[in-house]
């Protein structure tokens, strides 16, 4: 039996759904494990991975380039979201891998975004066709939720928490933009628009994390899913100015084709 049709075997075992007991998700789990076709399973590893990789300067291997490399499966650039979406989301949802597990305070959209095998996960990969398998998997689906927990437990330590004057209380993802974000709410807002209500702002992980939706139609900004806002919308009723603000994150001076 080839190595990607004992990596299904496994991705079965580990209770993974049918969508992704497939060929891209077999590779994904041998490029996490680092395991070539003639390696055996005791020799997995848990690496940390990127999606695609960069041959120059990488910091991460990327599991497109390792599945090109080794198992000769050419898959174009663009199908870095199916396999962030259909394979590695679903990965992290089962407790098999870990998201950003060197850097939790990544965002979203950063280059340096990676996963790495859970070692609880690598533990049982390691186990596959041996005396110990049983007894690993069966300890593994005993705990996968607990392993799920913890993982998202760990996670939600590192969102940075904000409250609006309204009492609502919000969480954005990790990442210096989000950081911006909050500063023009909680800085910004009080100094350059006092009295100003928020009526949008987004997350790099979530669009529309806070909407008044009555506000905006209010003004005349009809809202449906494909409307693109600023990152951050404030009213002043009294003098009814509308402020659209973009966060940016930048370095070094601001040049004149900037401004």
């Amino acid at each position: 039996m080839s190595k990607i049709e004992e990596a299904k075997q496994l991705l079965e075992a580990l209770g993974l759904p049918k969508r992704q007991q497939n060929d891209r998700s077999a590779l994904t789990l041998l490029a996490l494990c680092s395991l070539k076709e003639k390696d055996k399973w005791n020799k997995a590893k848990a690496v940390s991975m990127s999606v695609v990789g960069n041959k120059e300067n990488a910091r991460y291997e990327g599991v497109m380039r390792f599945i090109a490399e080794h198992y000769n499966r050419q898959y174009a650039e663009n199908s870095r979201e199916t396999f962030r979406r259909q394979t590695l989301h679903q990965f992290v949802q089962a407790g098999i891998v870990q998201h950003n597990p060197e850097n939790p305070d990544l965002a979203a959209n950063s280059k340096d975004n990676h996963y790495r095998l859970s070692q609880e996960a690598l533990k049982v990969v390691k186990s596959f066709n041996s005396r110990n398998w049983n007894k690993e998997i069966k300890y593994f689906k005993e705990n996968v939720g607990l392993l799920r927990d913890k993982y998202y437990k760990e996670r939600e330590l590192h969102k940075i928490p904000l409250k609006l004057k309204d009492g609502t209380e919000l969480t954005f993802s990790p990442g210096k933009h989000n950081e911006v974000q909050i500063a023009v709410i909680e800085e910004f807002s009080p100094r350059f628009a006092p009295g100003s209500d928020l009526l949008y702002v987004g997350d790099t992980t979530k669009k529309d994390l806070y909407m008044d939706k009555k506000g905006l139609e209010k003004l005349g900004i009809p809202i449906d899913e494909h409307s693109k806002l600023p990152d951050v919308v404030l009213y002043d009723n009294k003098k009814k100015w509308l402020f659209l603000i973009e966060a940016v994150t930048s370095h070094g001076p601001v040049s004149l084709k900037e401004l």
